[in-house]
């Protein structure tokens, strides 16, 4: 696994748009106290290439033997095509390898191992490359206290590699399309496309001006979703599995939101040192938050020990899902800053 991040590093506490009062109630409730943002002509994709130069690199793979690329973003380089073709030939690999774009945000990496996990033990492939990531601090209107000190960017790569007899992964993905405005950009698609009004800025509510290209968060609906569902859907899976929550050595959550998370563990009633975050650091990174937390928060024994993972991950879609998996003294390089 890798990761890169941008160099350019924010921190909540320089953000004017609110009173320092304001400020500090704001980072204790989302726990994000800085975050890292990309600079204007930086996308998803370059990150990613990063982490996928640097991981293949310290793999010692040949690139002729990765057999498909997935991208999980939802900030990708053009609306048409799809970011993994031109991934694909930025870093060279061959033409017989597959490249598929996957449009999901928080719950992008349980859904998108789920996908080319069952894709190569279908077919056998033996190499792949998982990359998830997104540019999230780009669509946040600074003048809106509810998206914009929540929000930074990250790109992530895993690679995938077949072994006939390697643990199962179980999963369990959920969706609910019915909440699919609870996180949304407005304008930019088929349904509504971009004109003059797309880009006008309008008062919201108090501290909240944004345009309807801008992201859309409706935090009271997200934080009664995933209290509603995320719980049941690790229990279930737990059954499922006929695991237990000791099986375990850490539970690892998308960095939604401090005040979230912790209801949720405290629900689970698991102890903190099993609960890593990487919020703090890097504010939430949507689907490249968990591969995020891996790597900055228990690197050392990713690299060192075997371990047995819960990945649980929720957000946009509504969607969400848990996968258990677990690693034997995986190559983890250090995080890149570009």
């Amino acid at each position: 696994m890798s990761a890169a991040v941008p160099e350019n590093e924010i921190s909540n506490w320089d953000y004017k748009w609110i009173s320092k009062k304001d400020r500090a109630s704001v980072i204790k409730n989302i726990g994000v106290g800085k975050k890292r943002v990309a600079p204007k002509g930086m996308t998803t994709s370059d990150l990613c290439y990063a982490a996928a130069e640097k991981l293949i690199d310290e793999l010692g793979w040949e690139k002729k033997e990765i057999e498909a690329l997935v991208f999980v973003t939802q900030s990708g380089d053009y609306i048409i095509p799809a970011s993994a073709a031109i991934l694909q030939d930025r870093l060279g690999l061959p033409h017989n390898c597959m490249a598929l774009d996957i449009n999901l945000g928080c719950s992008g990496y349980v859904y998108g191992l789920s996908m080319l996990g069952g894709l190569m033990s279908a077919s056998k492939m033996k190499k792949a490359l998982l990359l998830v990531g997104d540019l999230s601090a780009v669509t946040s209107s600074y003048r809106d206290k509810s998206t914009y000190p929540l929000f930074g960017d990250s790109g992530t790569v895993t690679a995938l590699e077949y072994l006939e007899n390697a643990p199962d992964i179980p999963f369990n993905l959920q969706t609910d399309g019915s909440g699919h405005q609870a996180i949304m950009i407005p304008d930019g698609g088929v349904r509504n496309l971009v004109s003059k009004k797309s880009l006008e800025n309008k008062k919201i509510s108090k501290g909240i001006y944004r345009s309807r290209m801008h992201v859309v968060l409706d935090g009271i609906e997200v934080f009664n979703f995933s209290l509603r569902e995320v719980v049941p859907n690790i229990k279930r899976t737990l059954a499922y599995a006929n695991r237990s929550l000791d099986d375990f050595d850490y539970f690892i959550f998308h960095q939604a939101n401090r005040m979230i998370n912790e209801t949720i563990r405290k629900m689970l009633k698991l102890d903190k040192e099993k609960v890593p975050y990487s919020i703090h650091k890097f504010g939430n990174t949507s689907g490249a938050s968990l591969p995020l937390t891996m790597i900055s928060e228990i690197r050392d024994e990713l690299r060192t020990k075997k371990l047995k993972l819960s990945l649980t991950a929720f957000g946009i879609g509504l969607s969400w899902g848990t996968a258990f998996i677990e690693t034997d003294r995986i190559i983890c390089p250090d995080i890149l800053e570009i």
